[in-house]
């Protein structure tokens, strides 16, 4: 592994790389999983900083995929311990691919950016309700945080946003927070089964940093190479707010040798990768079976785990009942660096309730 680390280090920015499907798998699951496992509370914030970003999802039968994705990495945890381990003082929620759990030191640069996505709406939002709306509930969230949205103060009604049916608040104050936690003046304390605690940065966050000066985008791009392993320099979800700098991203990465283009053989696409990845080395496998959350990071990819695991990631819990392969939430099965099989189960009363199990034909 020496000799390949100076290799990799000598390599000038641009030349691609080229990986068998073996050693993707393993540098993926090195990367994304055993770089990154831990114990108890102190291992899931360590889970945290490293994977850089833990989608979060509502849905929870077998526990919510930031469950899913701290359980297969961090011991001796238990369903709902991720957002216990890390809220508040640790992490705060916003978008990076998608809504996500990230670390503390990342605020500053969310707060100096102040994110909006396009299909958030913000300023739509902000169409709804009076400026000094925005005011009136930070100072009370400042005077009595942390608190639920739907405990604050009532201040009227507003319309509310449609979303191809799916109707949005229509309480003034509760779109006011939507905004408030956008804008990064007050942030995500903590969660009470499925509400949030709202307080302010200065209490929740108390030791996240000053804020940073310009350069967003290539200080998120990093993040994002680093959260994904191998990034797809192509649209999709994994780019979410940065989807409009994508192309710039990516050529500025690849030329200044912040990001190095990889291919796995038998595919003619190109992916891009941290310096880092190329020249780790990682714990050994321990031999577990794991489930996979259907938003951990190792399955963010499509393309990817097709082409690496040489495995058909289906998640069809938005699909009609008559078009779905396997079921609503079938989740895959990890053991060393090969993707099994699926399983179909639920989490009651503290055990699994396994529900169906597939086993996957080996390709390889």
């Amino acid at each position: 592994m020496s000799g390949r680390r100076r290799r990799d280090r000598a390599r000038a920015p641009g030349v691609t790389v080229t990986w068998s499907q073996a050693e993707a798998r393993l540098r993926l699951c090195g990367w994304l999983l055993h770089r990154v496992r831990g114990r108890g509370f102190d291992g899931v914030r360590a889970a945290l900083e490293g994977l850089g970003a833990i989608q979060l999802d509502p849905l929870e039968p077998l526990g919510s995929n930031a469950d899913l994705v701290a359980l297969a990495r961090v011991d001796a945890i238990g369903k709902g311990d991720v957002y216990r381990a890390v809220l508040p003082g640790f992490a705060f929620e916003h978008f990076a691919k998608e809504r996500c759990l990230l670390p503390a030191r990342a605020f500053p640069w969310y707060r100096g950016q102040a994110i909006e996505t396009p299909w958030w709406r913000t300023s739509e939002r902000m169409r709804r309700i009076p400026l000094s709306l925005l005011d009136e509930v930070e100072a009370e969230v400042r005077e009595r945080g942390p608190v639920r949205a739907g405990a604050l103060a009532d201040r009227g009604r507003v319309a509310p946003l449609d979303w191809n049916g799916w109707k949005g608040t229509s309480k003034a104050a509760t779109l006011a927070i939507e905004v408030l936690w956008t804008q990064c003046r007050v942030v995500v304390a903590g969660r009470v089964g499925r509400d949030k605690l709202y307080d302010v940065p200065e209490r929740a966050l108390p030791d996240a940093g000053v804020e940073t000066g310009g350069g967003f985008g290539t200080w998120a791009f990093g993040e994002r190479l680093r959260a994904a392993g191998l990034l797809s320099p192509n649209a999709g979800p994994q780019w979410s707010m940065l989807s409009q700098s994508r192309a710039a991203l990516c050529a500025d990465g690849v030329r200044s040798g912040a990001a190095i283009p990889v291919r796995v053989a038998g595919s003619a696409r190109t992916w891009l990768a941290p310096p880092e990845l190329l020249e780790a080395s990682f714990p050994e496998d321990d031999g577990r079976m794991r489930i996979l959350g259907p938003l951990d990071p190792i399955l963010w990819d499509r393309s990817l785990v097709r082409v690496a695991f040489d495995f058909e990631y289906l998640w069809e819990v938005y699909k009609p009942a008559a078009q779905r392969r396997w079921g609503w939430y079938v989740v895959p099965l990890l053991h060393r660096d090969r993707l099994v099989g699926r399983l179909e189960a639920r989490s009651r009363g503290g055990a699994l309730e396994v529900v169906r199990v597939w086993r996957e034909e080996p390709a390889f």
